[in-house]
């Protein structure tokens, strides 16, 4: 059948069972959106109050989901406002799939109205682009986006389409899905090698990040773990890769992670790194980490491989397919006296507790969300203390319940994420803790959360200072905190009333769990606006480039 090429998008997103797309209007999308109009009851579009956050959304859709997310945005601005997005979508291995308009063909090149090279801006952060030429390429380069986006790493993939290729005319059939390209599989001899090293060793260790939950491989990462008799630590992006109520879990590693995962790094006699990139902030001193112990790296990327860590051995493959094999091959280990050792660490830290009659402490609040959320709820951050406080202090028991920006750290994600987490599964409850710094960026997503009647519950950590900045001018620079001191004096709950939304103020720790609990129980769109301690810092932490053994567990 002959269609417009603005049909052929909306086709190609049905044959990808894309339900969702997350986008915004403007000139060079019309032909777009008019079909869109067309397929309104086969294609959910949520519009949201700026293309960052639509951006957002679709990340918080794939991340939450596992399949693609999608976002639609006009040229020239439009189009720049997605960058942020896709960068963080990037950064994470996020599946995801960049829709732009752009000017007519003919007027490429020419400094056009809103003409801009989006293909040229986001190459660095995509893992492929596309500026389409002629309609008749449309749909396969569609159907290529989405393979390429899940296939393998996953990733972000633009592309860009001139108006007058939305409103050509050609033949269109219809398609299933390409298949994903398929990962490497490890060779058997190199398998065989890699179990003898588990084998061999008494005190392993196993470092998981983003890539379990990427792959499905959560179940195959537990028998492994149980099977080996191996404590298990996770990246920031690994957290719900591993329940942390069980007994091998001891949470997150890195400048912010646990006592216990330091001390088991430190003293393990092999290092097993899982779909992990051994980030600076957990390979803080790249030249010390892991020296006395071999290092074992699974990953589907071979890029990874020896790019900041170098390694014994490596396999390289789909993460579930790989521990599936070596599950297959090995039997039951015996280190007991080795768990023995991660439970004596887990005792040894100190956590600070507040006093009664305190502002809200920050563990109760994070504490308190974890006893009202299901194991199946989504927790979602931004950037700051309160990502890291919720990353030590909630239980993640389950994959995609927690979202967040790992690798770029992109202050103003959260809210974008929430609605796409929340449109995603309504099924599930989302909560969004944020900072009062990470909420003033992209607080007008509110608006979507109020047109939608997404019942995502905001908490918003309010110390009035940029937190997590003035703890590192508080350690690093003197005191000297040079524009992290503003005091706002933004009232979030009568905001979130203006926009339509529940407010509710929460000003000392006697008020977390009531005010809590009524907040959570409305089941709509919330904001919690919690006064807490300017002076309330992120603890434990490793300074920049060091090491376990220099770890600060107390701050005035």
């Amino acid at each position: 059948m002959e269609l417009t090429g603005a049909q052929i998008i909306a086709e190609c997103l049905l044959e990808q069972r894309v339900d969702t797309v997350f986008g915004y209007p403007g000139g060079a999308v019309l032909n777009i959106y008019d079909a869109l109009y067309e397929y309104r009851d086969r294609i959910r579009h949520v519009l949201t109050a700026h293309e960052q956050g639509a951006a957002h959304a679709a990340d918080g859709y794939a991340r939450s989901t596992g399949k693609a997310g999608v976002v639609i945005a006009t040229s020239g601005p439009g189009a720049t406002n997605l960058v942020t997005g896709i960068a963080t979508a990037y950064m994470d291995s996020i599946p995801m799939v960049a829709i732009t308009g752009n000017v007519a063909v003919e007027l490429l090149g020419r400094d056009s109205f809103q003409e801009v090279d989006i293909t040229g801006i986001t190459m660095p952060v995509t893992k492929h682009n596309f500026a389409v030429k002629r309609v008749e390429d449309l749909a396969d380069i569609i159907r290529r986006a989405f393979q390429i986006a899940q296939s393998g790493r996953p990733g972000p993939v633009l592309i860009d389409v001139p108006k007058d290729i939305t409103a050509s005319r050609c033949q269109y059939e219809r398609q299933s899905p390409l298949p994903l390209s398929p990962s490497p599989r490890p060779e058997e001899s190199r398998l065989a090698k890699a179990a003898e090293m588990l084998r061999q060793s008494k005190r392993p260790f196993l470092y998981a990040g983003g890539g379990v939950i990427a792959s499905g491989a959560a179940p195959e990462l537990l028998r492994f773990a149980e099977t080996l008799q191996a404590p298990v630590c996770t990246s920031l992006m690994g957290l719900g890769g591993f329940p942390e109520d069980h007994p091998l879990s001891l949470g997150m590693i890195g400048m912010h992670g646990s006592y216990a995962a330091g001390m088991a790094l430190d003293h393990s006699d092999l290092i097993v790194v899982l779909g992990a990139r051994f980030s600076d902030r957990v390979a803080g001193d790249r030249e010390k980490f892991g020296k006395q112990a071999k290092i074992l790296q699974l990953d589907v990327d071979l890029a990874e491989v020896d790019k900041n860590v170098l390694v014994d051995r490596y396999l390289i493959g789909d993460l579930k397919e790989t521990l599936t094999a070596l599950n297959g091959l090995l039997e039951p280990q015996d280190h007991r006296e080795w768990l023995a050792r991660m439970e004596a660490w887990k005792t040894e830290a100190p956590r600070r507790t507040a006093d009664p009659g305190e502002a809200p402490d920050h563990t109760h609040i994070i504490r308190c969300l974890n006893s009202l959320m299901g194991p199946e709820d989504i927790l979602v951050t931004d950037v700051g203390q309160h990502q890291m406080w919720a990353a030590q202090d909630y239980r993640f028991l389950r994959p995609r319940t927690f979202l967040t920006s790992g690798g770029l750290g992109t202050m103003g994600y959260g809210l974008g994420a929430s609605v796409g987490a929340q449109s995603a599964r309504p099924d599930r409850r989302v909560v969004l803790v944020t900072g009062d710094g990470s909420f003033h960026m992209n607080l007008n997503e509110l608006v979507t959360l109020a047109s939608y009647e997404l019942p995502v519950m905001v908490v918003v950590m309010n110390n009035q200072v940029l937190g997590m900045v003035r703890q590192w001018q508080k350690l690093f620079y003197g005191r000297r905190f040079s524009q992290t001191d503003p005091h706002r004096k933004t009232d979030f709950a009568a905001l979130a009333k203006a926009f339509g939304i529940e407010g509710r103020t929460i000003a000392e720790d006697g008020q977390v769990e009531k005010a809590l609990k009524e907040a959570f129980d409305l089941k709509k769109p919330v904001v919690v606006d919690c006064r807490i301690s300017p002076d309330d810092n992120v603890l434990p932490m490793i300074p920049p480039g060091g090491t376990v053994d220099q770890m600060i567990t107390q701050m005035d």
